[in-house]
């Protein structure tokens, strides 16, 4: 379970790290700046790359969303939720300490929203609070369809981490200018705690609605979708 844990703090790390090191120091960087399609691809990268690395160590998790949904199919022991979640959050939480003192070293540099996720004034096109639930709830179930199919014992193994990058590649396309993109209450836990904004007051919906939105994806896989096929694992040995 060390060597699981190890792997989900490491993973959890990475994807905040690049991802949301992707949004503060590059995407509004002048004239090579990458914007919100390469923020997006930064993020899908970071969970392909850890997917590879340390995916058959701990089934690659890195937010807890996703183990409330492999749990809720079947693909996750209930016992090792907890530990998971703390894994995930610690390693978000010292991703975010870090790239928070790497961005400090910039004469007059200034937190802001830190990468941070929210609604109404803090959603970068001032969406609504039931915009912002309804997609993060809708994005994070369909992420869970995309890692619950891609991962089963009918596709062949080795590419779901592909799959699964592309699909949060395509989750940020879309939802960054909504809420900046959470579907992890990790990532965004991990930042909000460094930001210069109201992003606490805001953190509640950015742990409800991805993980009500796990828990409806995983449910539509195994209710839905996949009726009365054998449930293999995601391909770790935490599973």
């Amino acid at each position: 379970m060390v060597r699981n844990l190890a792997a989900e703090f490491f993973g959890t790390f990475w994807l905040v790290f690049g991802g949301c090191g992707a949004a503060v120091l590059a995407a509004g960087f002048p004239l090579l700046g990458i914007g919100f399609a390469g923020v997006s691809l930064a993020f899908g990268l970071t969970v392909l790359t850890m997917a590879y690395a340390v995916g058959g160590i701990s089934g690659g998790h890195f937010n807890p969303a996703v183990s409330l949904g492999l749990a809720l199919a079947g693909r996750f022991g209930w016992k090792d939720l907890v530990p998971y979640w703390i894994a995930q959050l610690v390693g978000a939480v010292a991703a975010a300490a870090v790239l928070f003192v790497i961005a400090s070293g910039q004469p007059g540099w200034e937190a802001g929203g830190f990468a941070t996720n929210g609604y109404g004034a803090l959603s970068p096109g001032g969406y609504s609070l039931t915009a912002a639930l309804l997609i993060e709830i809708v994005l994070t179930a369909g992420f869970l369809i995309v890692i619950l199919g891609s991962t089963s014992a009918a596709v062949p193994g080795g590419f779901a981490p592909i799959g699964i990058g592309l699909a949060l590649t395509l989750i940020h396309l879309v939802s960054i200018p909504v809420t900046n993109t959470s579907v992890n209450p990790a990532r965004s836990t991990g930042v909000a705690l460094f930001a210069d904004t109201a992003a606490i007051g805001q953190l509640w919906l950015f742990w409800v609605a991805p993980l009500v939105g796990g828990a409806l994806g995983a449910l539509i896989w195994r209710h839905v979708l996949t009726p009365g096929e054998p449930l293999a694992g995601v391909g770790g040995e935490g599973d």
